[in-house]
């Protein structure tokens, strides 16, 4: 388990995250939601080891977070970026196998070609392997870098809006696989995501931001409420239940 305790980030004067508090469970896709600017990716950052807290305490299995050795974190959490330019050119198995260098800093071993072979096979890259990144669209490319984080093979994933740019098929391809990660690997996925109907479909848990501070937390039902959408994002919300799934509709 992770847990973040009172974690709090200032940029000059202005307090960007406030004591937010929050646990991510294996099993489980936990979505963290809420306006622009409410301090989602930065949450997620200092979880990650990315940005320096101000304040507030990250333990991973019992240890804190700034005890942890580099090499030893990388074996255990990964984090997908949500800028993720790459100057060089790679081929998507050559991205992929990045995941590995945690395990074999480089040499590549039959375990390490194993399991890049796994993580192509699972998001269904085959076809696309030896391809040039730029040679993809945004979706696939963005499942090449999922793909890596699989071949990374750690209990927790971070995915700072994976979503970004994406259409309608591959979003719902990447958020089928973040629920399979979770519910048939047993990792911790936590999700920045924007769009909450995909937060309320495949979420088993909902961390909603606000001005930096966390104003709801809680299973689907807990979050995905009117009222409470509401008051987050300050505009009329309209829930309804569609094969067993909380649906929003929202307008002005």
């Amino acid at each position: 388990m992770i847990e973040l305790k009172n974690l709090t980030k200032k940029f000059g004067q202005q307090l960007v995250v406030e004591q937010a508090s929050a646990q991510f469970q294996k099993g489980q896709v936990t979505a963290i939601i809420g306006p622009n600017g409410a301090g989602k990716s930065t949450l997620l950052s200092m979880a990650g080891r990315l940005l320096n807290r101000d304040e507030g305490e990250v333990w991973i299995d019992g240890q804190e977070l700034v005890d942890w050795d580099t090499k030893a974190l990388a074996k255990r959490l990964s984090v997908l970026r949500q800028a993720n330019g790459l100057t060089l050119r790679f081929t998507v198995r050559e991205l992929i196998s990045f995941g590995r260098f945690p395990y074999c800093q480089g040499n590549l071993t039959a375990d390490d070609n194993h399991i890049i072979d796994q993580a192509i096979s699972y998001l269904d890259l085959t076809t696309i392997e030896h391809k040039y990144l730029d040679e993809l669209s945004g979706g696939q490319r963005q499942l090449a870098f999922i793909a890596m984080v699989i071949a990374q093979d750690t209990d927790y994933v971070f995915l700072d809006e994976p979503l970004n740019n994406l259409d309608i098929k591959h979003s719902l391809q990447i958020m089928a696989t973040i629920k399979g990660l979770a519910h048939e690997l047993n990792k911790a996925v936590v999700i920045v995501i924007h769009d909450i109907n995909f937060a309320s479909c495949y979420a088993d848990t909902i961390i909603a931001l606000k001005k930096g501070k966390i104003v709801a937390k809680g299973q689907v039902e807990q979050v995905i409420d009117a009222k409470v959408l509401g008051e987050i994002y300050e505009t009329p919300f309209n829930v309804i239940e569609v094969d067993n799934k909380r649906v929003c509709l929202y307008y002005a």
